[in-house]
C-alpha cells in the first residue's frame, strides 16, 4: 500500500502547503511513514504560530454571546482566523458558535482548522449541522478537507450523510481520509448494493487507484469489497487489472485477491487480460520489488497453462539477486509446493539456477 498512501500523504501536504501536488512529487522516493511524520510537524508548525495573540482574541469571545461571536466571525475574522479561533476555544464554546454559521461558511473554515482540535468540537455539533457542512464541502469538491472530518463522525451523521454522497466524493473521500482506521466501519454501515456501486464508480471515473487505496484500509471489510470486486463483470475487472499494471499498484491488488475463495480466485485467474505477456510480465516484476511471492502464487497456480508459461518465462529470466529472493521468499513461508509447478515449466537453465540457489540446496540436503 506504501504507493497509494504516499500519493495520500502527498496530497494533504500540498493542501498544507497551498502548493500542486505535482510539486512535492519528489516525496514519492521517501518512505510513506516519514513523509506522513513530515506532514504532522508541519501542522504544528502552522498552527501552532503566535498561539499569544490567538489567546487574546479568544478571552474577549469567550465574553461574548454566541450570536454576536458568530456574527464578528463572518464579518470581521474570515474563514481563515475563524478557524484558528476555535481551536483555542473550549470545545463546547466553539460547537455553541458554530451551531450559529451558516453551513456555507462553516465549510469554509474547515479549510483551515487545525486538524488537531477537530474531534473535541465535532462531537459536540448537532447530526443536522454535520450533514449541511458535509454536503456543501461535497458540492465544491473538497475531499480533502472531507478527509479530515469523516473519521471523527459519530454514526448517527454518518448514516444520515453517506447516503447522500456520490460515488466518486465517497471514494476520493476515504482515500485521504486522516484516520484510517475508522474506514473498516464506514463501509460496514454501506450495503452489498451501495459498495458494488462503489467499484462502478471506480471504473467509470477513473478511479481504481482510489478503490484500491479505500480497500486497503478497510479492516475486516477487505474481504467483502475483493469478493464484491470479483462479482464485477468482466471487462470491468479487465479495467481494473490494467490500470494495476499501468500504474503498478500490484502491491495493493495482490493481497485483496488473496482474500478471494477458490471460485472466485478461478473466475479471476481466468480473464482475458490475465493472458497478456505485457501485463503478466509486469505482474512479475511487480512481485520482485515487492516479495510479495506469498500473493502471487496461489494466482499462478489456478491461472491458464499459457499464462503460467508466460510467468515462469519471465520468472526464469529474473537476474541472480531477484532468483535468489524469490528462492528465500519460498522457502521463508513453505510455499514449495506452488512454486513447484512453476518451476517445471522453466527451461532446463532457469531451473537448474533456481535450484542450485542455497535456498533450495539447503533443504535437500
Amino acid at each position: 500500500m506504501d504507493t497509494l498512501r504516499g500519493r495520500a500523504e502527498t496530497l494533504k501536504l500540498a493542501r498544507l502547503l497551498d502548493v500542486e501536488p505535482q510539486q512535492l512529487a519528489f516525496l514519492g522516493e521517501l518512505p510513506v511513514d516519514d513523509v506522513r511524520l513530515f506532514r504532522e510537524r508541519v501542522v504544528a508548525a502552522l498552527f501552532d504560530d503566535d498561539p499569544a495573540l490567538l489567546d487574546r482574541i479568544a478571552a474577549v469571545t469567550r465574553l461574548l454571546p454566541a450570536g454576536v461571536a458568530a456574527g464578528i466571525a463572518q464579518k470581521a475574522l474570515g474563514p481563515r482566523l475563524a478557524a484558528a479561533l476555535a481551536g483555542c476555544l473550549d470545545p463546547a464554546r466553539a460547537a455553541d458558535i458554530i451551531d450559529r454559521l451558516p453551513a456555507c461558511f462553516t465549510a469554509r473554515c474547515c479549510h483551515h482548522v487545525d486538524p488537531r482540535r477537530i474531534a473535541g468540537i465535532m462531537g459536540r455539533l448537532d447530526d443536522d449541522i454535520v450533514v449541511r457542512v458535509a454536503l456543501v464541502l461535497a458540492e465544491r469538491g473538497d475531499h480533502l478537507t472531507m478527509g479530515r472530518f469523516v473519521g471523527h463522525l459519530r454514526d448517527s451523521a454518518l448514516k444520515s450523510v453517506l447516503p447522500r454522497l456520490d460515488g466518486p466524493t465517497l471514494l476520493r473521500t476515504g482515500f485521504v481520509i486522516d484516520h484510517p482506521e475508522r474506514l473498516g466501519h464506514i463501509v460496514a454501515l454501506l450495503d452489498d448494493e451501495r459498495v458494488s456501486s462503489l467499484i462502478v464508480a471506480a471504473d467509470d471515473h477513473g478511479l481504481w487507484p482510489e478503490a484500491l487505496g479505500v480497500a486497503g484500509m478497510a479492516g475486516q471489510q477487505r474481504a467483502r469489497i475483493a469478493s464484491l470486486t470479483a462479482a464485477q463483470p468482466e471487462a470491468r475487472l479487465d479495467s481494473l487489472i490494467r490500470v494495476t499494471a499501468e500504474q503498478d499498484l500490484w502491491e495493493s491488488l495482490l493481497p485483496l485477491v488473496s482474500l478471494l475463495s477458490e471460485d472466485e480466485l478461478r473466475a479471476v485467474a481466468a480473464l482475458p487480460v490475465l493472458r497478456d505477456p505485457a501485463v503478466l510480465g509486469g505482474l512479475v516484476r511487480g512481485v520482485v520489488a515487492t516479495g510479495l511471492w506469498a500473493y502471487l502464487l496461489p494466482v499462478v497456480r489456478v491461472l491458464p497453462p499459457s499464462a503460467r508459461r508466460v510467468v515462469a518465462r519471465v520468472a526464469g529470466a529474473l537476474d541472480d539477486a531477484d532468483l535468489d529472493a524469490l528462492a528465500r521468499g519460498v522457502d521463508e513461508k513453505g510455499l514449495r509446493e506452488l512454486v513447484r509447478p512453476l518451476i517445471e515449466l522453466m527451461d532446463d537453465t532457469a531451473r537448474r539456477r533456481l535450484l542450485a540457489l542455497p535456498a533450495f540446496g539447503a533443504r535437500r540436503r
